[in-house]
């Protein structure tokens, strides 16, 4: 059962699923000898990487074609990386002096069947949707800066009559990063921001909650036996179950797709405000209007990808497709779930950095006045890289500069 189609995965996603896989198997339900568990830690420890491919799951009966991949090297077969180099797993056993392991009964079963594929993806998955949601909150403050918008939205006593943790987490960050801000604190002649500015602790924080629900989804899945048939050597049962059945992870990794992409929808709407000329910003943030369009094509391409975010939330678990002669007549697709999952969160980093290029060019335009310490040191470190935009300039670099920015700075609040 070797599916050799699709995308190859990452290595970190690999190295997941290996770690998870054995976590699974100590757990003492799936019947294996210690050398399988030995082995699949020997691979991990000395980053020996079977080669995975990202089709071929539909998520139930466990994540079959990925498993299979991941574990074919276990006997001696199929490809690896190993210090970069792409090898025939024997070969690579044979440097380490290891024997195939000689898989006994039930063993085929422990290693296929499982949801460590749809695991292993989901929790990088939301380890990354933790990061991304604080750079939203982060961003989304420097671009109500910029926009000259009011605080008032985010004070602590309107949380509390609506007091859904995420709404409350989202208000006391934004006072925090606003905290000593002469921007924020200077009179407003305007009673209302927009919902894009307004809303932002009720939207940032649902997401928040998403997030925090599919984390303890997945906390439960990694500290679970998934495969099948179950051994319960006290009870002396071996019993067949659907363990395997990846649908809770679905409907979650479905959940957190459209939490994520509802971080992109309004971030974009903060970037059509930002350059629609308003609150005495001029259009388009050009810094020398006439010719120059300024920050019009980067609103273009935060658009498109809003718009296709929308497409990846169709819900692949409310798919399913009969497969295995009948005998598996309902799937999860968790493993598509998981896959689209990852386009979604490609296109928010771009949308929030082109957000963040917006925000700070219309911070400089409300200059002397200064922002919070805190974002000012935020916006220093930012202007080494990405400068002020004058005249017009080819933006996709600026935008892969200010990714390749946000990826790597490690601004805590």
């Amino acid at each position: 059962m070797l599916v050799v189609w699709g995308e190859e995965i990452r290595p970190v996603i690999i190295k997941l699923m290996m770690l998870l896989k054995a976590h699974a198997l100590s757990l003492g339900h799936s019947g294996v000898q210690l050398i399988t568990v030995q082995r699949i830690l020997d691979f991990f420890n000395n980053d020996v990487m079977p080669i995975v491919y990202d089709r071929g799951s539909l998520g139930a009966s466990g994540d079959l074609a990925p498993l299979a991949n991941l574990f074919l090297p276990l006997i001696g077969v199929g490809d690896v990386y190993y210090k970069g180099k792409k090898r025939e797993a024997i070969g690579v056993l044979d440097e380490f002096g290891w024997d195939p392991v000689k898989l006994k009964s039930k063993e085929g079963l422990a290693l296929l069947n499982g949801t460590q594929f749809m695991s292993a993806n989901g929790v990088f998955a939301v380890l990354k949707a933790f990061r991304l949601s604080k750079r939203a909150d982060l961003i989304a403050a420097l671009s109500l800066e910029a926009f000259d918008g009011r605080i008032d939205p985010f004070m602590d006593c309107i949380q509390q009559i609506r007091p859904h943790k995420g709404q409350i987490k989202t208000g006391e960050n934004f006072r925090k990063l606003l905290e000593g801000s002469e921007l924020i604190n200077r009179p407003k002649k305007h009673l209302q921001d927009p919902y894009s500015f307004r809303c932002i602790p009720q939207v940032h924080g649902a997401t928040k909650d998403a997030i925090d629900y599919v984390a303890s989804v997945l906390l439960t899945e990694i500290n679970s036996v998934t495969d099948n048939p179950t051994i319960f050597p006290d009870e002396d049962l071996i019993i067949s179950g659907g363990n395997f059945h990846g649908q809770p992870l679905a409907i979650s990794f479905d959940f957190l797709a459209i939490a994520l992409a509802e971080l992109g929808n309004i971030s974009e709407r903060r970037i059509a405000q930002l350059i629609m000329g308003l609150r005495g910003l001029p259009e388009f943030l050009v810094a020398n209007p006439g010719l120059n369009s300024g920050f019009m094509i980067p609103q273009y391409t935060a658009a498109s990808m809003v718009s296709q975010n929308k497409m990846y939330c169709y819900a692949a678990s409310s798919d399913s497709i009969v497969s295995s002669n009948g005998q598996e007549d309902h799937v999860s697709m968790g493993a598509n779930a998981a896959i689209k999952l990852f386009r979604i969160m490609d296109n928010l980093e771009h949308i929030l950095s082109i957000e963040l290029m917006n925000a700070a060019q219309g911070i400089d335009f409300r200059r002397p006045v200064k922002t919070s310490p805190m974002l000012e040191r935020f916006l220093h470190e930012y202007r080494k890289e990405v400068p002020f935009v004058k005249d017009d300039i080819v933006m996709y670099k600026e935008i892969h500069k200010t990714v390749a920015f946000l990826s790597r700075t490690k601004f805590d609040y």
